[in-house]
């Protein structure tokens, strides 16, 4: 199959490595003519040190280019450009093309999910799915066994999905609900984070394994809400997703996370980092869904506020340690 990657940084050049692998014509789209050229000659991207593209694979700026040659798009761009770059390509699909999303994030401007996106900018007939888990491209790209969610509302489009990327160090799981594994994505970022601040803070493992499991039951009640399913939650694009983010040197949340937490401006941060901070952006997006739904998110309402407000985060962990007692058998019910 011909497979056009739209997103030229790491993790698209890592899925590049994946579908190559497969035995799949693949084209990677970078947005920068000069950044593309660089990768073409040298078979290297500077955002994926160490990784040498198979010669197979075709580099472009040429966005029409790349989607006109295209059985299957995926894109993999920050959060931010998602949007953005659905409506560049609408007019360039086939009524019936299969478009797979590989960003982690809620939109920005309007705290919708990417799907919701998706099928208003492409139209009905494009077959959508969304695939994410606990997947540093560092790891992907260099083999290490790992484990991934393909979702869609439409099981043949999860399964063919499913068939595409796996192989034998992608292990590959289907379900249809998408709702589920796109806020277990994006939402993760923001809990990345809060651990990275509390380690740069110098709290312990305690504070982190009580922001992970407090911070799943958070995302959990506002995904019941939005009509997912709390179980997908306990699996790979929810837990494991979370667990990796939350704990990993790869993970660039949690990297801006300690240095906020050493006393960083949030801007200056990021700008460390040298790369997106999805959580930066959905914790904007969690606290307005909180807000418009009514769901208690108390972590994620402490986020937004250090991130948004200047709030010290001493502060905001004083407040969550501070608030009303609660009961925690029952609250979460994993089997919904």
């Amino acid at each position: 199959m011909n497979i056009s990657i739209l997103g030229g940084g790491a993790w698209g050049t890592a899925l590049a490595t994946v579908l190559a692998n497969n035995g799949h014509g693949v084209t990677l789209w970078l947005r920068s003519p000069d950044a593309a050229r660089a990768v073409e000659e040298t078979r290297e991207n500077r955002k994926l040190p160490g990784v040498i593209l198979d010669k197979s694979v075709k580099v472009t700026s040429d966005l029409e280019k790349a989607v006109g040659s295209a059985e299957a798009v995926v894109l993999a761009t920050p959060s931010y450009g998602v949007s953005e770059t659905a409506q560049k390509i609408a007019g360039m699909l086939p009524k019936d093309a299969l478009v797979i999303c590989a960003s982690k994030g809620i939109e920005k401007d309007t705290s919708r999910l990417f799907s919701e996106i998706l099928r208003e900018t492409l139209g009905e007939g494009v077959r959508l799915a969304s695939i994410s888990g606990p997947m540093h491209a560092e790891e992907v790209a260099r083999k290490v066994p790992t484990a991934c969610v393909a979702a869609s509302a439409d099981v043949g489009t999860a399964l063919l999905v499913q068939d595409i990327f796996m192989n034998d160090y992608l292990r590959v799981y289907t379900t249809t609900d998408v709702v589920g594994v796109e806020l277990g994505g994006a939402l993760k970022n923001v809990i990345a984070l809060c651990a990275g601040v509390c380690d740069g803070l110098g709290f312990g493992d305690n504070t982190i394994a009580m922001l992970m499991t407090r911070g799943l039951a958070e995302i959990a009640r506002l995904c019941s809400r939005l009509g997912g399913k709390m179980a997908t939650l306990a699996g790979l694009a929810g837990l494991g997703d979370l667990i990796v983010t939350c704990t990993s040197r790869h993970s660039r949340n949690r990297r801006a996370g300690v240095l906020i937490g050493k006393g960083y401006d949030v801007k200056k941060a990021m700008e460390a980092v040298g790369a997106a901070v999805e959580g930066y952006y959905a914790a904007k997006a969690a606290y307005e869904l909180a807000q418009k739904t009514g769901i208690e998110m108390p972590i994620f309402t402490e986020a937004y506020r250090v991130l948004y407000e200047g709030k010290p985060a001493t502060d905001a962990m004083r407040e969550l340690m501070q608030r009303d007692r609660k009961h925690e058998s029952g609250e979460v019910d994993w089997v919904t």
